[in-house]
């Protein structure tokens, strides 16, 4: 008998595997609808639906590997890392999908959640005053007028599987919608900086470097408090108080 295993769970979200299918359960309906309908428009390759039903969403597994998580290795060949980026130039000259996603908050709904989160980690003694305060500056350059695209929303490497150099599928669309594309690319090379290079490679030119830094604040900023509540650590080796420290 297959045995149940625990993939990642949290007061809003699990997903279990058993055998060659994931399960994914999730309190908020909408995001399992959002998931299903972004892999239904996105030109790039995705898990197969199973079966869906309220608040659970039965995926298939993907053949291969990923290039690893945020605060561990990276694995994989620069060819790897390269054909990373030309998916994700793929998904972002896509037509857009109807919805707006997490990379496509406003600026002023964007500034107004660092604002708050900055003063926060101040108060609450989570970060040194002049870390937040450093990197808050550094974010500001993410605050700015962009494009909207077709992204992931929440991009990460332990979303994208590759096998032989090729990507074999891109998982976890319950944040996808339009949105700022440099959104997804610093997402994905948050915490591995050395794979910058081969992933704007494989994505194409035209980069703003210091808009991909501020999005590594502005995100990691967002992100250390509410992951300390929900049992994970922010501060372990790699993960994102190193980023906010790296950066300043």
């Amino acid at each position: 008998m297959d045995e149940i295993e625990l993939v990642v769970a949290h007061s809003e979200r699990a997903t279990l595997r058993v055998g060659d299918i994931f399960l994914k359960v999730d309190a908020d309906q909408t995001r399992i609808d959002t998931e299903v309908e972004a892999m239904a428009l996105a030109p790039v390759p995705t898990p197969e639906v199973l079966w869906r039903k309220p608040h659970v969403l039965a995926l298939a597994a993907l053949p291969g590997t990923t290039l690893g998580r945020l605060g561990g290795p990276p694995t994989g060949s620069p060819a790897a890392w390269r054909a990373a980026g030309a998916v994700i130039r793929r998904l972002h000259e896509a037509p857009l999908p109807p919805r707006q996603g997490r990379a496509g908050r406003s600026i002023a709904t964007l500034a107004a959640e660092l604002d708050a989160e900055c003063e926060s980690l101040v108060t609450d003694g989570v970060l040194p005053a002049d870390l937040v305060i450093r990197n808050r500056q550094v974010a500001e350059a993410a605050l700015r007028p962009w494009t909207p695209a077709f992204t992931h929303g929440d991009l990460q490497i332990a979303h994208v599987f590759l096998d032989d150099d090729e990507v074999t599928g891109v998982i976890d669309w319950s944040e996808a919608g339009q949105g700022d594309p440099l959104y997804d690319l610093a997402t994905f090379t948050l915490g591995h900086e050395e794979h910058l290079d081969d992933v704007i490679a494989g994505y194409g030119a035209g980069i703003d470097l210091g808009v991909i830094h501020a999005w590594w604040s502005l995100r990691s900023l967002l992100a250390v408090r509410w992951l300390v509540e929900h049992g994970f650590d922010a501060f372990a080796p790699g993960c994102e108080v190193d980023v906010l420290r790296s950066l300043v």
